[in-house]
């Protein structure tokens, strides 16, 4: 197995490791790293083109470049049993917000409701002062696409899981 977090000392980075944005369906980080090739399959197989080497070479999502609107291509390419079948959810993540959001800091902005399909981003309104972004996890597909409209980089998409154990720390 590769322990990427081994690599971060060589690198002389010595704080926590933000973990990779990984694929829908994507077995378990270990599994995944254990059975993964490095094919680039994926990468080329993504319409979205936002499946990108990660560190070690592992394939990662960069919602930067755009959305997942899960095609299955990279499922579908992969040679390798990295993933889980389709039907079962894709992940368990969603859209969070972070410092730096326009609307908080008294902009009216809303493009990452724009940007929402499943409309998880809602902006309720709010008397004498700019309505604040609200985003509804249980609507919210973790898809990505209001990542790269926001134009302060607010936005991330973080594991449901993670959320959950946080909140009980």
């Amino acid at each position: 197995m590769v322990d990427l977090s081994r690599r971060q000392l060589f690198r002389g980075r010595v704080t926590a490791v933000i973990p990779q944005q990984r694929m829908p369906w994507q077995v378990n980080e270990a599994q995944f790293t254990d059975q993964c090739s490095r094919c680039e399959a994926c990468l080329v197989a993504c319409p979205e083109q936002i499946v990108v080497k990660g560190d070690g070479g592992f394939p990662t999502l960069d919602f930067q470049r755009g959305e997942c609107t899960f095609c299955q291509a990279c499922v579908n390419a992969c040679p390798q049993p990295v993933f889980r079948p389709v039907s079962e959810p894709a992940w368990q993540q969603a859209a969070t917000l972070e410092a730096g959001c326009l609307a908080a800091q008294g902009v009216m902005c809303r493009s990452c409701q724009d940007s929402c399909e499943p409309e998880a981003i809602v902006f309720p309104p709010r008397r004498a002062a700019i309505s604040q972004p609200d985003i509804h996890t249980d609507l919210c597909t973790g898809c990505g696409a209001c990542v790269s409209v926001c134009p302060s980089n607010a936005i991330a998409i973080t594991s449901l899981e993670q959320e959950v154990r946080d909140a009980r720390s």
